[in-house]
């Protein structure tokens, strides 16, 4: 082994340490605003499966088969998540706390948003089946906007200068024509994901500039 190869060794893991203590009070900060809405999106998503709603007509869901493509909504939204963290974590801690704290707001926003439309899952929707720690997140009638959109495009604009980009971008794609293709999301929730993602985005920037500077 090189005496490069070992400086690379030992020089990594010291300034992950280092960037990690770094930001620790805004990691601990930004968890502390995902917990706060996790809980608010639970609430808002019982609330809305509480309420007697209708399903109404879509012009897309209409003309396109009903396909069981559950592997990839359970397990394909749940990678893409955990990717969301995971990435920063090991790579690039320094910007831990800022992915941490924009997919709060993005949840934030969607808990406001579900609470607001009281539509029921349309009528053509694949009746699935999911893990026991899926159904706890899984509101069936949490429909405006699609969560499994926009968490991957979120990611897109958060790492859009990084390889991994590409990946976000490819499983916005993929999660988008997943939810259409069971008819569990309108097609508006799919479509509309995109901007309140890009505007969630931006306000985040804005907002956690104002709060820590990053």
């Amino acid at each position: 082994m090189g005496n490069k190869t070992k400086e690379i060794i030992t020089k990594k893991p010291k300034e992950w340490s280092a960037e990690f203590w770094e930001h620790k009070y805004l990691i601990i900060v930004s968890l502390i605003f995902l917990i706060v809405a996790l809980l608010l999106g639970t609430i808002a998503g019982n609330y809305v499966d509480g309420k007697n709603s209708l399903a109404v007509k879509d012009i897309i869901l209409d003309n396109i088969p009903t396909l069981n493509l559950t592997f990839l909504y359970v397990y394909g939204s749940a990678l893409i998540t955990l990717l969301l963290f995971i990435y920063p974590l090991f790579f690039e801690v320094k910007s831990l706390h800022r992915a941490i704290s924009q997919f709060a707001l993005l949840n934030l926003i969607r808990s406001f948003f579900i609470s607001l439309t009281h539509l029921a899952i349309p009528v053509s929707a694949l009746v699935y089946t999911t893990p026991a720690w899926f159904t706890f997140i899984d509101f069936k009638n949490a429909l405006f906007f699609s969560q499994h959109t926009a968490t991957p495009f979120l990611g897109f604009l958060l790492f859009k200068n990084k390889k991994i980009g590409i990946f976000f971008l490819i499983g916005t794609i993929v999660m988008a024509l997943t939810v259409l293709f069971m008819h569990v999301h309108y097609s508006i929730d799919v479509f509309a994901a995109l901007f309140i993602a890009y505007g969630s985005y931006n306000l985040g920037n804005w907002l956690f500039k104002k709060i820590n500077h990053y």
